[in-house]
């Protein structure tokens, strides 16, 4: 037992795994890389950190997806905050040129306890003179929270679904303007299970105990993806970006149905390579198939040791290694993955090319990078 697998057995009370097989970790990406779903948490002294471990690492761009919010992390799960969207381009976009770009919330970063909207023209009229505003500045998508679904309601208390026609304005404007919309719906399917030893998810729910979606007052889970889905159908002029897999990687037959049917719907595997990596095979199989529809994001806190895991997991074929938990550390976790041994070409497509091809304006602001960094290698 290594120095990494007595700790991960002390800290998880897990059995250690008495395995012998050699390690292989990326020291950095085996091309460019862009993190097309992450988020900075407006914490502003932390940027430099942040693009020396993308150096480090060969991350040549990062994306804040909620560059119009301020989140940060409470005892049981996150809370957020609006922030101008200025905060943003002012402590990032301008001192990094080309290494950070973000999306914006518009009007849905909102207050969870009070009502989306009262009168629904309104705020759609809003949200679209606010979106339209961030995209002069420089946002690069749209980025809605699970909250809508789960906790967004109207003025009379009806809790406003994903696919409300009320809405349909909105991801109109995206597709005139040419931007992609990127909507997180439900999460991980034991999220929406009974909190009991069984789930193997109950030791994420004890530590983020508001992350738990097993109650009446929420739709289930199977509801929130007919809503999701239905969204992406009704929309076909809209790119969406479905992250983590569409929230269902353990069921991967269904994310393959989904792009089959909706070729605007891409995804991306931020924060669920432990759930693929306990499926290789099938995995590598539909990662491959789905090379031209599939990002690269991490949606962690940046570091050496949570990226290098990433390059790890698509780029070898290592056996039994620690994934990173939610919020990127390596102190908990609920069992170990394989790696997938990608080849070069589908490596390219997840680590940048996908990217360049779906966000408006990145080739232009990073390709150059791209390049460089290439023939550094």
């Amino acid at each position: 037992m290594n120095d990494q697998q007595r700790q991960q057995s002390e800290s998880t009370g897990r059995p250690g795994s008495f395995l012998c097989s050699e390690e292989h970790v990326p020291q950095r990406a085996r091309f460019p890389v862009i993190d097309a779903h992450n988020h900075l948490w407006a914490n502003w002294e932390g940027v430099d950190a942040v693009v020396r471990v993308m150096d480090a690492v060969g991350v040549v761009a990062y994306c804040d997806l909620t560059a119009n919010l301020e989140l940060a992390w409470v005892e049981r799960g996150y809370a957020f905050e609006v922030r101008p969207f200025d905060d943003f381009l002012k402590h990032a976009v301008q001192r990094y040129p080309g290494r950070f770009y973000g999306f914006t919330m518009a009007r849905f970063a909102h207050p969870v306890g009070k009502p989306l909207f009262t009168d629904h023209r309104r705020f759609v009229a809003e949200c679209i003179e606010m979106l339209q505003q961030h995209v002069v500045q420089g946002a690069r998508g749209l980025k809605l929270l699970k909250e809508l679904g789960l906790h967004y309601v109207d003025g009379e208390g009806r809790l406003i679904t994903a696919d409300d026609p009320r809405l349909a304005p909105i991801w109109a404007e995206c597709a005139r303007m040419q931007i992609p919309v990127l909507i997180h719906q439900a999460d991980p399917y034991g999220f929406f299970q009974p909190v009991q030893p069984e789930n193997e998810h109950y030791s994420t729910l004890l530590k983020y105990p508001s992350w738990s979606f097993c109650d009446a007052r929420y739709p289930s889970f199977e509801t929130l993806q007919h809503h999701y889905r239905n969204l992406v159908r009704r929309n076909p002029d809209t790119t969406f970006l479905l992250p983590h897999m569409a929230n269902w990687p353990e069921k991967l037959t269904y994310v393959g149905d989904w792009l089959d049917e909706c070729p605007n719907a891409y995804c991306d595997f931020s924060a669920r390579i432990d759930e693929l990596g306990r499926q290789p095979y099938s995995a590598r199989d539909f990662l491959i198939r789905y090379q031209d529809r599939i990002y690269f994001g991490t949606d962690m806190p940046a570091s050496e040791a949570m990226y290098r895991c990433y390059f790890r997991f698509l780029e070898t074929y290592d056996e039994d290694f620690i994934p990173p938990d939610y919020d990127g550390t390596f102190g908990r976790h609920r069992w170990r993955i394989h790696g997938l041994g990608l080849p070069d070409e589908v490596l390219r497509k997840l680590y940048h090319e996908n990217a360049l091809k779906l966000v408006p304006g990145l080739a232009r602001d990073v390709g150059d990078r791209i390049k460089t960094t290439k023939q550094e290698k």
